[in-house]
């Protein structure tokens, strides 16, 4: 090959990975960015934005539609929907955070164990996690809060998250697989290196991409798993607001016709879904158009 042939080919695939980069930027999820860090900002700004108590029960004003005093009104306890937003959207973001927290971090681990380990080993562990996925994550997140008694914001949290890893610890298994043999990941455990060091150092920085579109899917899970419970009356306690209890108000917001009380609370949590499905999505096209380049 002469030299201009392979100056030819050099600025051939410089010219597609700048393409490559040019359109990942035009495809960047801007509005459901911008709309999701106004929704956590308004959360964590819910003491400034929000002047009212959202426990307080005001039983003069309850099923008031949205008005100059109550922006979007007041629910069948009396209680105001705009602070019970802000105040609530910090307990569902909460949830889903922590959660993620939890899950993501046993399917780094049980992956990265699976993945490093014997054939005999790493087959085990997978039937394991098949059969956790086989079954309904509701019902499963259901027994255990049962067992623990009344949920409460971290014990709901931790049942979610101890039930949602098992996706992400497969895709890392697959990872771990294929770089194992890696060259520094031998040279690493050669040199004494410990579990916890090659999975910090060596695996994690290559599976990372390949798992954060499932990590934000897993916020959007945890988030929709509280609501659909509270919804359904077996998550949260009236008195923990969130948005998932705030939907728990829904029949009597049916018999009353207060249409507010539905409609406002999942307005925004629908919103937020869509956001994350968004961010999700773009991180899921970006890590495979990686991959295809390579």
């Amino acid at each position: 090959m002469t030299d201009q042939e392979l100056f030819t080919q050099v600025g051939i695939r410089e010219e597609k990975a700048s393409a490559a980069a040019v359109k990942s930027k035009r495809s960047l999820p801007i509005f459901s960015i911008a709309v999701l860090v106004l929704i956590i900002l308004g959360c964590l700004l819910a003491d400034v934005i929000a002047t009212k108590d959202p426990a307080y029960l005001d039983l003069m004003n309850y099923t008031k539609a949205p008005n100059g005093e109550f922006l979007f009104g007041t629910d069948t306890l009396g209680r105001d929907i705009f602070s019970c937003i802000w105040h609530g959207g910090r307990v569902s973001l909460f949830i889903g955070f922590f959660a993620t927290l939890i899950s993501t971090t046993i399917a780094v681990v049980y992956g990265s164990i699976s993945g490093i380990s014997s054939d005999w080993v790493d087959t085990a562990m997978m039937r394991v996690t098949e059969i956790f996925l086989s079954v309904p994550g509701l019902l499963v997140i259901l027994f255990i809060q049962a067992i623990l008694g009344d949920a409460t914001v971290v014990s709901l949290s931790v049942v979610i998250g101890i039930t949602s890893w098992y996706s992400i610890a497969k895709v890392i298994r697959t990872e771990v697989r294929q770089i194992r043999k890696s060259e520094y990941v031998i040279a690493s455990q050669c040199m004494g290196g410990s579990f916890l060091h090659v999975l910090w150092h060596h695996l994690a920085p290559n599976f990372i991409s390949a798992i954060m579109f499932m990590v934000v899917m897993n916020v959007r899970s945890a988030i929709a798993s509280e609501s659909t419970l509270s919804f359904m009356g077996m998550g949260l306690p009236l008195d923990v607001i969130s948005w998932g209890s705030m939907l728990s108000l829904s029949e009597r917001a049916l018999m009353t016709k207060a249409w507010w009380i539905i409609l406002i609370p999942g307005f925004f949590l629908v919103v937020l879904l869509v956001c994350l499905t968004n961010i999700g999505n773009w991180l899921r096209q970006t890590a495979n158009r990686k991959e295809s380049n390579l």
